[in-house]
């Protein structure tokens, strides 16, 4: 976890960028990811230098040779590009050398054209345009220390965290405890092949890689694991450059090398892809609507729809291998709406494939920009049926308060759920007044495929008694009484 002192030095730059009138939060992200890239590279440099001296072997690293196409300002500026140098510039010269250099540098990776972030790089620009400012950065960046990969993935995990209090550019990530959770319900493994097609900031695909480092540790001592981890794991698709650049900066700061990012608008003609993926994990765009024509003719088979909460489900379905597992966050409505293709989409769902769990969660989990309820669908794809009893979770709390404030509170039923996830065959006998319990699916089929939590809760009502009339007149007249009595001594006082 982030610790106090950093958190109020990145507090500090994010002020010193906001009132020297850099006030797109996106922008600021975007201009800070570069430094601290260029900080990182260093850094993993001087590690890989020094375990060569220490071996006595030698070493060719990023920043060995000069690229051959620095021209003559560039190649004045080359004994300054690396972070050690850098940082003691003078104000004017660290900008000449960050603008001139630097920049030009990191957006090629040293080469490696084919990168992730190398690709999304190309059309970058840098926008600290205050030499002063820069300096200012670079200095408080300097002062935290990122030797470890959790450092660094902490003090990025918190710079996009102002995406959701700056509340502009509709960019708004889904809380981080709510990815690592359905990260946790899923346990993702060193075989699979994991896509968000809606990526944003990448988060469900860092807590996946996050996962798997904590609890299967032996998977980087297996030489194909390894590469598989790096290279062939982690996909995402997103329409937004900025945050591909985000998302794949915060893949690399997170120690996964070479993600697999692209610029994709997964639901259109354009994205061939099926039966590709073991695991999708997603929080899909919930509000928006497209033509027909702009979909991919596949999506609209299922159910024909323009709704792209609808349509992404189709698209999981299609982009699954059999066997394949999602856990999909989806509004309300996708779980009890009437229109035939809602229907469609969850008899899709029920009939053709195993649908295991829907965990329903309140409707303050997105606030303050969207107080929308929304589900979790959890289901395997195995085009031959298997749904047998559906499990529902009514999460009452995610330890915060479900309103635009959003402080932390006792409430939380993260653990809980997580638990009896994983430990299903304890739920059998729930009863459905409790917040977890089994309903077969021959109901579910007979309720119209409804997946509302509500359709099949049942409320426990507390027996109140209440007294007589004749015993609450009795009181009354008492009351009465002694009220008479108060008036009584009341006027006796004044008369003395």
């Amino acid at each position: 976890m982030i610790t106090g002192e950093i958190k109020n030095k990145i507090d500090g730059i994010w002020t010193t960028l906001w009132t020297e009138g850099n006030t797109n939060p996106l922008t600021n992200i975007e201009q800070l990811t570069y430094l601290i890239f260029n900080k990182s590279l260093d850094e993993m440099e001087l590690n890989k230098e020094n375990e060569a001296t220490f071996l006595g072997l030698e070493y060719h690293g990023i920043f060995s040779e000069m690229p051959a196409d620095f021209n003559a300002i560039q190649q004045e500026h080359w004994p300054t590009v690396r972070w050690t140098q850098f940082k003691n510039l003078p104000a004017q010269e660290m900008y000449e050398v960050m603008v001139n250099t630097i920049f030009p540098f990191i957006k090629s990776l040293g080469g490696r054209e084919d990168s992730a972030f190398s690709k999304y790089m190309k059309d970058a620009i840098f926008q600290i345009n205050k030499p002063a400012t820069l300096q200012k950065v670079v200095s408080v960046l300097d002062s935290i220390s990122m030797d470890d990969r959790d450092t660094q993935g902490d003090v990025y995990e918190y710079l996009l965290s102002k995406l959701q209090t700056a509340g502009t550019n509709g960019q708004f990530r889904t809380p981080r405890h709510i990815i690592n959770m359905i990260v946790e319900l899923m346990k993702p493994t060193p075989e699979d092949t994991i896509i968000d097609p809606a990526m944003g900031s990448a988060g469900f695909l860092v807590s996946a890689s996050e996962y798997l480092r904590k609890n299967h540790k032996d998977l980087f001592l297996v030489q194909g694991l390894n590469d598989h981890f790096h290279k062939g794991m982690f996909y995402g698709n997103d329409m937004d450059t900025t945050m591909l650049r985000i998302g794949a900066m915060n893949m690399m700061m997170h120690g996964v090398d070479e993600p697999n990012i692209e610029y994709r608008d997964s639901l259109s003609e354009d994205n061939k892809e099926t039966e590709k993926y073991t695991l999708v994990l997603a929080n899909p765009p919930f509000k928006g609507s497209l033509d027909y024509e702009a979909v991919s003719n596949d999506l609209l088979k299922v159910a024909k729809t323009k709704k792209t909460e609808l349509l992404f489900l189709s698209l999981i379905l299609r982009v699954l291998k059999p066997g394949g597992r999602a856990a999909v966050i989806v509004p309300d409505g996708v779980l009890f709406g009437s229109s035939k293709a809602h229907k469609a989409l969850r008899k899709e769902i029920i009939d053709n494939h195993k649908l295991e769990a829907i965990i329903s969660m309140p409707s303050g989990v997105f606030k303050p920009y969207a107080g929308v309820s929304t589900g979790i669908m959890i289901f395997t794809k195995t085009g031959t049926g298997g749904t047998d009893d559906v499990w529902f979770y009514d999460m009452k709390g995610d330890g915060y308060s479900l309103d635009d404030k959003r402080i932390p509170i006792a409430v939380n039923d993260i653990d809980d759920i997580i638990a009896r996830f994983g430990n299903l065959v304890g739920e059998t006998d729930r009863k459905r007044i409790e917040q977890s319990f089994f309903v077969p699916v021959d109901e579910v089929r007979e309720q119209g495929y409804d997946l509302s939590i509500n359709k099949y809760k049942e409320i426990a009502y507390d027996e109140i008694s209440f007294k007589s009339p004749k015993e609450i007149i009795e009181d009354l007249e008492l009351l009465e009484e002694e009220i008479k009595i108060g008036f009584r001594d009341l006027k006796d006082l004044l008369k003395g």
